[in-house]
């Protein structure tokens, strides 16, 4: 009943798979906020940009309008950047990287930095694994493609394994969550708000976590049109230093943010709140700088060398660093809140 339970609750969080490849749909817009005579198309996901600003008050006195769009992920919501029906969205640190490698037409314009314990791979509590060199013959299991993908490969790797050691079960999270729980698989590579909610659900426990190993960098990311543009180019400057301040506001309330993230996702609260303080609170508006080109570069080489891009590719070549401003270099330290439940 426990998995049946809990594998309905993941149904919800379907909209949470920024860091992960996959084909959704976006679903229908049927509102805007400001005015103006410039409008700014924002693909978004369920608690996202939105979200995030209107809880902070971010999205008063706007001298343009923002006409929003929502997705159930990252790749298709950078499909669209790159059909230009978008003209800016967030992503995790790996969609870039699989659309780049696809030829789409997209620029990373914007980037934050967090922590990256809500990266981890989970085993049984009562799991005789103790760390990620226990994993060898063993099966994980992990969305193709995700931030977890390069999370185990590179957990592996720092423990002097290569992904060949291992048994991968490609699996998205509610069909992992019953492998997990029926025993079928002997590790969970996953990442937050699955995390969060898993430690709070199941008999679970943390066998090794992100920290030291991936980038724990996520984006915005424009269309190359929309950048052409003045007026359009000034609104997303605008809109970034707006994003900034919201994050600045999420670190300050993270019981408020939690609120309103768990309502709009079907969260509990709780789980909200784990997430919020565990990752999502943590994060810190930095520069694309060289730094974070080459993690991602690492990233890109890393999924094409086991063929799940089509190409190797420069990362740079899909980078504006017009938006730096004064940001903080991208390996400026996450924010803390302590450690949060587990």
């Amino acid at each position: 009943m426990r998995s049946r339970t809990l594998s309905a609750l993941l149904l919800p969080l379907a909209m949470l798979l920024a860091a992960c490849g996959g084909a959704t749909s976006a679903a229908p817009t049927d509102h805007t906020d400001g005015k103006g005579e410039t409008t700014l198309t924002i693909g978004d996901q369920k608690g996202g940009y939105e979200a995030i600003l209107r809880a902070s008050g971010r999205l008063d006195d706007l001298d343009y309008r923002i006409r929003w769009s929502t997705f159930t992920s990252g790749p298709p919501l950078l499909e669209a950047v790159s059909a230009g029906a978008v003209d800016i969205g967030g992503v995790g640190n790996t969609p870039p990287v699989f659309a780049a490698g696809s030829d789409s037409r997209i620029t990373v314009v914007g980037a934050s930095h967090g922590s990256s314990a809500g990266e981890a791979i989970v085993v049984p509590k009562d799991s005789p694994l103790r760390g990620p060199a226990q994993l060898k013959g063993r099966t994980i299991a992990v969305a193709q493609g995700s931030s977890a993908h390069y999370q185990l490969i590179t957990a592996l790797k720092k423990a002097g394994l290569r992904i060949t050691d291992v048994k991968l079960a490609y699996l998205q999270p509610a069909d992992a969550l019953a492998a997990f729980n029926r025993g079928r698989v002997d590790a969970w590579a996953i990442w937050d708000p699955y995390t969060s909610q898993v430690l709070r659900s199941t008999r679970a426990r943390v066998l090794t976590t992100g920290e030291g190993v991936v980038n724990g960098l996520s984006f915005q990311v424009a269309s190359p049109a929309a950048l052409k543009d003045d007026r359009k180019s000034k609104a997303i400057g605008d809109l970034l230093h707006r994003l900034q301040q919201a994050q600045d506001w999420v670190f300050e309330h993270p019981e408020a943010w939690a609120k309103v993230w768990a309502k709009e996702t079907g969260l509990s609260y709780e789980v909200a709140l784990d997430a919020v303080r565990r990752s999502y609170g943590t994060r810190v508006p930095v520069a694309v700088d060289p730094a974070a080109i080459a993690s991602e570069q690492a990233i890109a080489d890393t999924f094409a060398h086991l063929k799940l891009i089509p190409r190797h590719f420069a990362f740079e070549d899909y980078v504006d660093t017009r938006f730096n401003r004064d940001l903080p270099p991208s390996s400026a330290a996450p924010r803390s809140y302590g450690k949060a439940s587990s």
